[in-house]
């Protein structure tokens, strides 16, 4: 990867593009696809999409890890979907925690709701606990600095 492209998932096929810096910003879709790389809403991860898209997306990625039996996590959902709205340059994503066991195992999830923050496969920053948007929003703007 050259400093002036970043790899991004797709969301939808899990086909890793290359986009150029310049283009983020302009709405990039998946050359395999079509469907577009950054979206306004958050993506649900299963076991085999969690690792790849937090593995090879060089951009911001937040990973809200929830489970159904959690009221805080329902209770935050709508405020993350909220806060994505508002980052489209950032990937949001979720994994059911209680679905997908083994996807969230790697990641030492102690508490639910959790949101880690990717860069590059690596974590760069965790918030446990749920908070409304303008705080998710205010957390992952202190992460692009």
């Amino acid at each position: 990867m050259s400093e002036y492209s970043f790899h991004l998932v797709c969301l939808h096929c899990q086909a890793t593009n290359r986009v150029p810096a310049a283009r983020l910003s302009a709405a990039p879709k998946c050359g395999k696809c079509g469907q577009a790389l950054l979206t306004a809403s958050p993506h649900e991860l299963n076991a085999q999409t969690a690792n790849k898209v937090i593995q090879k997306n060089d951009v911001l990625t937040i990973v809200d890890f929830w489970a159904s039996w959690c009221q805080p996590c329902i209770m935050m959902a709508p405020e993350f979907k909220t806060a994505a709205g508002q980052l489209p340059q950032v990937v949001f994503a979720k994994v059911q925690t209680d679905k997908y066991e083994q996807a969230a195992a790697p990641y030492n999830i102690r508490s639910l709701p959790t949101m880690v923050a990717f860069r590059n496969g690596k974590e760069v920053a965790r918030q446990s606990g749920a908070l409304p948007s303008n705080q998710i929003i205010q957390w992952v703007q202190s992460l692009q600095a």
